[in-house]
């Protein structure tokens, strides 16, 4: 498939593993030059490598930064200061029940899931608004909607994030900018799948009757079972 985005540049938060990482390959495979961020400098340059040896015709960067950190996000603003598409992937989560979540914890996933992405669309909204073109994406979740109750300190930040981009998508009225919001399902990625492997750490089950027994008792609203 050719979305006409060829030469485009793209900076996918979190892509060094899971939904991230997976974005990025696809977005290379359509010839996209893809700047790879995490927080670990080893391994946004282990998948920058990967990917430059699975798309050789595009030229994947090194973004690696704290994205939390407003001196580190600086930094990436002047290292990188015009981005053709902006996925705001990046994010934390865990199980939680209601009564363990202190207020330390809801800050600090308010300043890591919302006000990461906010900080780096602030930047690049104008930019994109000025070149008349641009696409700015937000993962979110379906917990933003469907709210499973087992971890409201991260449904609260991907609600957030659904209003934070309809909010933005009405600044590109009459444009070529365009702002979006996508919710997966529960996703298997490296992150889920331990999760899921220490919650039945004792248990002879398959991996796949845990992760059906993970479905059942955890995300029973989930149209993924």
């Amino acid at each position: 498939m050719d979305m006409g985005l060829h030469n485009k540049t793209a900076l996918i938060t979190g892509s060094t593993k899971g939904i991230g990482k997976a974005i990025a390959i696809e977005l290379a495979r359509e010839g996209v030059n893809v700047l790879i961020n995490g927080r670990n400098n080893e391994e946004v340059e282990l998948t920058v490598n990967e990917i430059r040896s699975q798309f050789p015709t595009t030229s994947p960067q090194n973004a690696a930064a704290d994205i939390v950190d407003m001196k580190q996000r600086e930094t990436l603003f002047e290292k990188y200061p015009h981005v053709d598409i902006l996925v705001n992937n990046m994010g934390i989560y865990e199980i939680m029940q209601y009564e363990d979540v202190d207020d330390a914890t809801w800050e600090k996933y308010f300043r890591t899931n919302v006000l990461a992405a906010n900080g780096l669309s602030k930047f690049y909204l104008p930019r994109m608004l000025k070149n008349n073109f641009g696409r700015m994406i937000f993962i979110a979740s379906e917990e933003a909607v469907m709210p499973s109750g087992q971890m409201p300190q991260y449904c609260m930040t991907k609600s957030m994030l659904l209003s934070l981009s309809k909010s933005l998508s009405k600044l590109t009225i009459g444009t070529e900018v365009t702002v979006n919001t996508i919710m997966p399902g529960p996703t298997l990625s490296e992150n889920v799948q331990q999760i899921i492997e220490g919650i039945y750490a004792d248990d002879k089950m398959s991996f796949s009757e845990k992760e059906r027994q993970f479905m059942a008792s955890n995300l029973p609203q989930s149209e993924i079972q």
